[in-house]
Parts: C-alpha cells; sequence; structure tokens
C-alpha cells in the first residue's frame, strides 16, 4: 500500500468533516422530533375531536364543559329537592354524576355517542353507576314527562322550541333549572350564580299556566257585538 493512502486513511477528521457529521446528527434528531410531535398531536386529535365537535343535530349545541362553580349552582338551587332529574345535552356527565351523589335518580341525553360512553366510565369510577343513566338521544324525540327536576345547558337558538315542549311535556310540580342561557318568555323563581356561572330557576306551575292561558285567548271566538235592535 503506499504511503500516502496509508497516511489519509489515518489521518484524524478535519473539521470539514466533524462539520459535516454533526449537521447529519442534528438532521436525524430533527426529523424524528418532528415525528413525534406529528405523532401526538394526530393521536390527541383522535381523542379530543369527538368531545369537542358536536354530533348532528337540529340545533347545534357544541361541548362546553360546566364549570364547577356552575354545577355547585345547580346543586345549591335544587338543594331543597329530590326524585328524578335530567340533564339535556348531558355531555361528559358532571352535572349527572354530581346529582347522583346527592341523593338524585339522574339521567342524560347527549348525541355524541364518545361523550356518552366516557360519562358510564366515569359514573362506574364514581360509584354512581346504579344511580345514573346515559343516553344517546337527539332531544327533540324524548319525551321528559317523567321528570321532576330538568337541567339545560342550552344555547339561544333552541330555548324558545325548548320552552313549548318542557311546558307540553313537564308536570307541574316540576323544576327546571337553565344554564349559561335563560328562557326566553319564561319569568324566573329565582337565579344564582353571576356572570357566566349564572343559573335561573323556573317553576313548571308557572309556566304550564302561562302557557294555557296563551293558548285559550288564542283558541277562544272574540266576543262580537251585535247592534241592539230597534223597537
Amino acid at each position: 500500500m503506499p504511503q500516502e493512502t496509508l497516511f489519509l486513511d489515518s489521518a484524524p477528521a478535519g473539521p470539514f468533516d466533524s462539520g459535516v457529521k454533526e449537521t447529519k446528527s442534528r438532521s436525524r434528531l430533527g426529523v424524528i422530533a418532528t415525528g413525534v410531535l406529528g405523532g401526538s398531536l394526530v393521536a390527541l386529535y383522535a381523542v379530543a375531536a369527538p368531545f369537542v365537535t358536536p354530533a348532528l343535530r337540529k340545533v347545534c349545541l357544541p361541548f362546553v364543559p360546566a364549570t364547577t362553580a356552575q354545577v355547585d349552582n345547580v346543586l345549591r338551587v335544587l338543594r331543597a329537592r329530590s326524585g328524578t332529574l335530567v340533564d339535556i345535552g348531558s355531555g361528559d356527565g358532571r352535572i349527572v354524576i354530581a346529582a347522583a351523589k346527592h341523593g338524585f335518580q339522574a339521567s342524560g341525553f347527549e348525541l355524541n355517542p364518545w361523550l356518552v360512553w366516557y360519562s358510564r366510565y366515569k359514573a362506574w369510577r364514581e360509584g354512581v353507576h346504579r344511580s345514573t343513566s346515559f343516553n344517546i338521544s337527539d332531544l327533540w324525540k324524548v319525551s321528559f314527562a317523567q321528570y321532576s327536576n330538568v337541567v339545560i345547558f342550552g344555547v339561544p337558538q333552541m330555548m324558545d322550541q325548548l320552552e313549548l315542549k318542557l311546558a307540553s311535556e313537564l308536570p307541574s310540580t316540576a323544576k327546571v333549572v337553565a344554564c349559561r342561557f335563560p328562557f326566553p318568555t319564561w319569568v324566573p323563581e329565582h337565579t344564582a350564580g353571576e356572570g357566566i356561572d349564572t343559573v335561573w330557576v323556573y317553576d313548571a306551575k308557572t309556566f304550564k299556566s302561562h302557557l294555557q292561558h296563551g293558548l285559550t285567548r288564542k283558541t277562544t271566538p272574540e266576543h262580537e257585538d251585535t247592534p241592539d235592535s230597534q223597537t
């Protein structure tokens, strides 16, 4: 072997060779980091999307978790109540589970199946699965006649329609608690909390009588005066 070749093979790497190796190493780390980050984002989206994306429904009702203050306010205004309770648009089940812990036989209706399955699992973990039920259903296709306490986290676009539905279905002994948005024409018994945590409490006897009075006025023909006959 020529001495020149031996010298080249045994010569230490120069600054240029070290720089090339360092650049390649950084490039590999960058590719790996990008892959890990991209995979994490995809996994996070796959898990989170069913929770934050509303299911198809008559009125778009996105999942916005109730705050701790809202849950506390709901339980506070219903502290003297008992029996059955339903949460319309129950989301991740926190209102239903909290109500069950306070002695209610509580149910939730939600269109998003991922949220319903998560709620069932959470109720089992919290030990209240026997006093709770979660249903995948459109609220407009469900009768709420069997419930004495109703909780609703609605949006303004649906509240006027829900007024008519609840007034026609609920027993006169029922109470309705609206969170975030009040009903447009009902007069609340009282309120609790402030800001986004405000809840409005409505008595079914009151809004049912108002509905009946309104229907009576619409269906009763107006009195028509007849001219007095001349003698």
